[in-house]
């Protein structure tokens, strides 16, 4: 399998983690692409969004969430819960964490933006989602112990607010700061950290 990806990806992030709790690592090699500038990216995505996979047949899978999907499934790690409320909180929560990634990167991009240039507007608006998706997780009530594909798509994206500098996330939520702490010392988050220079 080929992963076209970029290191500082939240979403592609999450798609290596699961890749390296299903047991998938040595089986998917890493691409890196730049899906704004990279043209051969759209002619295998349309979207020409990171991460997509290839598979060895030659089938395509884009976005995160359905290339986590057919990764969980084949290497039967169990981090989608199986069906009922389990399964409807944990997918509930990782479509949470990607929309705040969605909006962390507008945020990103847009503060790139020479400074005369640059619309606060977008910006307010796409912190104010962050910023209450970050509330929300604060009352989740997070363990060490749980490791779904929820809290996966909630550490990768909290760990690019860190690197990408979007917002100091830990202010006031004292519950999500301890957890993250002890997420980011699991195996499948430290190989897959990107040191920035």
């Amino acid at each position: 399998m080929r992963l076209l990806y970029s290191a500082l990806s939240p979403f592609a992030r999450k798609v290596r983690i699961v890749a390296h709790e299903n047991g998938f690592t040595d089986a998917i090699t890493l691409e890196t692409v730049a899906p704004f500038t990279d043209e051969s990216l759209r002619a295998i995505n349309p979207l020409s969004q990171v991460p997509t996979l290839i598979l060895g047949d030659g089938e395509i899978l884009f976005d995160s969430s359905v290339i986590c999907d057919h990764l969980d499934a084949e290497g039967g790690a169990g981090l989608i819960p199986a069906g009922g409320a389990p399964r409807r909180r944990a997918l509930t929560l990782q479509a949470l964490a990607d929309g705040m990634g969605s909006a962390a990167i507008a945020v990103v991009r847009e503060r790139m933006r020479p400074a005369d240039e640059q619309r606060p507007e977008l910006i307010e608006r796409q912190l104010k989602a962050i910023v209450a998706g970050l509330d929300l997780l604060e009352t989740e009530g997070f363990t060490p112990d749980l490791w779904t594909i929820a809290q996966i798509a909630v550490a990768a994206q909290l760990a690019y607010f860190d690197a990408r500098q979007v917002i100091d996330w830990r202010e006031g939520r004292p519950n999500l700061a301890v957890w993250f702490e002890a997420a980011s010392r699991r195996p499948s988050m430290v190989v897959t950290s990107v040191q920035l220079a």
